[in-house]
């Protein structure tokens, strides 16, 4: 619409005026939690059973039910629309977590896989809710910087709920072990499930990653305008002032502005009320300085689609000829691609055009609504519902351009020069030989040598293979490895003692690692034990017992005595294989329990909170009767948590012989990751590209919707 006051007009209201309405060995001297901030946040569950002992207070912070947190706030899953993505606290350890294990086919152990946890993909289904709950639009659910921003969200909710500050790194739900990592060395956040020893910092928010747009501002708004349904809708109910009848129309923006880290944003706003005739509505977006006294694009820095005239208005009083005009139940989509520096609209799902160009470098954009008349009253979708255009399939479509474009990039400039092939086996080959897969590596090159010499075509031809050196470091390294995801501490420790025993020396944060690492297998190998035998036997211990267990090591100081459970509360089986069962138990657990007091007096006078947190996960593993299939703290024992493990103390090894402590293809995937980044800050091509889509099987676009009008 025309606006009938232009600025500086006589009669035109003051646009400074204020519009908004108000307020609405020796003890080790560094050492950080195993147990990552998944697991800490997962054994604070509601619903887990009780645990007996004197000191079962301990297992239990107190802490307020409700996480009052101003942006969003995780509810249950609710399944069955995939327009955007919840928290699902029941498989926290699941989704974008970059901690969680995969598995690598060939001759490696099944949960032995540094990029499993991309190749996994993601484990959240949608859910519904008000505009408070997290949510992830369909047409993001790709984006690597929204795959981050909840990765930092779920961060700061298990934070709050363990009463302690997250990591500063947003981009890990559980701290990377970069933090305190061997010589500054950057772990990254593929390897395996991340059971890190982490040291926790003062919680630093990130500017560089924004939240979505989430509601209608509180407060960034004009007086006369009503929000409701928990900020999704909007209405004019009128002038609740005297200054407030003197405007010429009212507005509304965002709680948050659009990032430019998307590529493109866009959201869609239903008229659910307006006037028959001389429809007032304006929709779009604006700078934070624009006045909330005129409609969205009238002023500088503010753009927006008119409904009574169906103009298009950027930054200018006069509008161009654009679409149709506004009706009830019309639904208005308003869409910014960031890359191209252009805006678009469409109506009722149909593509309208481009309306703008050059809207970029103007500040940060909110998006807005503006109207005129008493009764007008729209409701926003910022993603927490489908949209009704496909948007899906636009994002689509940009995606791929960008990959055609990062296809047809040719190596041929490579020094020396390999093709493609060759450039991908010469990284699998070093990888395999770097983390100590010396036979697997031995056969990749013996059949990358024979495919050669098949395809060979030229007898007069030479074939090169590659030509794996007889390294007595990496046999080491191998068994080393080999016993540790096999869940055999012990050897893994005698074997680097020998061959390496400055390592676990100048490298404390390793050897607490194993230390704790090996307490948490005796506790899996007894409880298996325990298992089996309840199973085949027939015999089973009084659940009662965990309890006192764990109240005799907490409770008593882990002093080194010599009280052991004692064996009159079995009920077991009158026969040979059940006494034996049961004495092989007894034998482990006080071991176990030996072992703990061992470990406990080593560690115990260290100040730091996350030693003692460590410390207390894995011991809170005995007040269970049967913790591999207790939910609370099954996680504690999975077998991927020795993948962490592993590949830190293979480090270790490495930078100990000069080495480099991460392999080519790692550095590369390091690489690339920074370079995306950069590419994706300001809404480059770089917030088209996942990297993750290439380390999951499949084609990267895999899943995704395609088509849509446009």
């Amino acid at each position: 619409m025309t606006n009938s006051y232009p600025s500086g007009s006589p009669g035109a209201p003051d646009s400074s005026m204020p519009t908004g309405a108000p307020g609405f060995m020796p003890r080790r001297s560094s050492y950080a939690s195993v147990v990552s901030g998944i697991a800490a946040g997962n054994s604070q569950q509601l619903g887990q059973p009780s645990r007996s002992g004197a000191f079962s207070t301990l297992l239990y912070q107190q802490h307020d039910p409700v996480y009052d947190d101003p942006d969003y706030t995780y509810v249950p899953e609710r399944h069955g629309y995939g327009g955007f993505i919840g928290f699902d606290e029941e498989n926290s350890n699941g989704g974008v977590n970059p901690g969680r294990a995969g598995s690598r086919g060939g001759q490696l152990p099944s949960f032995s896989s540094a990029f499993g946890s991309l190749a996994n993909g993601h484990g959240y289904g949608g859910l519904g809710g008000h505009a408070d709950h997290f949510f992830v639009p369909s047409y993001l659910k790709r984006s690597k910087y929204v795959q981050k921003l909840e990765e930092a969200h779920k961060a700061k909710f298990w934070a709050h709920r363990d009463g302690s500050a997250p990591s500063s790194q947003p981009n890990s739900l559980s701290t990377s072990a970069s933090s305190i990592n061997l010589h500054a060395k950057m772990v990254p956040s593929h390897r395996g499930r991340p059971y890190d020893l982490i040291e926790k910092s003062p919680l630093i928010e990130d500017e560089t990653l924004p939240p979505l747009p989430s509601k209608w501002s509180l407060t960034d708004k004009s007086g006369a305008l009503e929000i409701m349904s928990d900020g999704s809708e909007v209405k004019l109910t009128g002038p609740k002032s005297i200054n407030d009848r003197d405007l010429e129309a009212c507005s509304v923006r965002s709680d948050h502005p659009m990032p430019p880290q998307c590529g493109i944003y866009y959201f869609e706003v239903t008229i659910l009320s307006r006037k028959r005739e001389d429809s007032s509505i304006g929709i779009g977006f604006s700078t934070k300085q624009v006045p909330l006294s005129r409609l969205p694009g009238w002023e500088p820095d503010s753009w927006a689609y008119h409904g009574d005239d169906g103009h298009a208005y950027g930054c200018s009083n006069s509008g161009k000829i654009y679409g149709p005009s506004f009706n009830t139940d019309d639904t208005i989509g308003c869409g910014v691609n960031f890359s191209t520096g252009s805006a678009f609209f469409t109506q009722n799902g149909e593509w309208l055009g481009i309306a703008f160009q050059n809207v970029i470098g103007k500040g940060k954009l909110f998006p807005s609504v503006g109207m005129k008349k008493p009764g007008e009253h729209v409701r926003v979708n910022f993603g927490q519902s489908p949209f009704v255009f496909d948007i899906d399939g636009m994002i689509l479509r940009e995606e791929r351009q960008i990959k055609n474009e990062i296809a047809s990039t040719s190596t041929i400039k490579l020094a020396p020069p390999l093709s493609e092939t060759e450039l991908i086996q010469s990284l699998v080959l070093q990888f395999l030989t770097h983390d100590g897969y010396v036979d697997t590596a031995r056969a990749f090159a013996d059949e990358v040598h024979s495919e050669k010499k098949a395809l060979n075509m030229d007898p007069d031809v030479m074939i090169r293979g590659f030509n794996i050196k007889e390294d007595e470091d990496a046999g080491h390294r191998q068994r080393i490895r080999k016993a540790l995801l096999e869940g055999d501490i012990e050897q893994a420790l005698n074997h680097t003692n020998t061959h390496y025993p400055q390592v676990l020396k100048d490298n404390e944060n390793v050897y607490f690692r194993l230390r704790c690492r090996k307490f948490i297998e005796m506790v899996r190998k007894m409880t298996e034990m325990n298992n089996n035998s309840n199973s085949t036997n027939g015999f089973k211990k009084n659940a009662a017992n965990n309890g006192d267990w764990y109240d005799d090591i907490i409770n008593h100081g882990m002093e080194m005595d010599d009280h052991q459970p004692q064996v009159n509360n079995w009920d077991r089986m009158e026969t040979d294989g059940g006494v034996d069962s049961e004495i092989g138990y007894q034998d482990l657990l006080s071991e176990t329990l030996s072992y703990g007091q061992l470990l406990q007096a080593e560690f115990k006078d260290d100040p730091r909170k996350e030693v003692s947190k460590a410390l207390e996960d894995a011991f809170s593993l005995l007040a269970y009767k049967d913790p591999i299939n207790e939910k609370t703290v099954s996680h504690i024992l999975d077998p991927s948590g020795r993948i962490t493990v592993a590949e830190e103390l293979n480090s270790a090894i490495l930078l100990s012989l000069g080495k480099s402590s991460s392999a080519a293809l790692e550095q590369v995937y390091q690489q690339t990751t920074v370079l995306l980044e950069d590419l994706r800050e300001n809404g480059g091509p770089g917030a088209f590209v996942n990297i993750d889509d290439y380390i999951r099987p499949g084609k990267p676009d895999s899943g995704r919707s395609g088509g849509g009008s446009r």
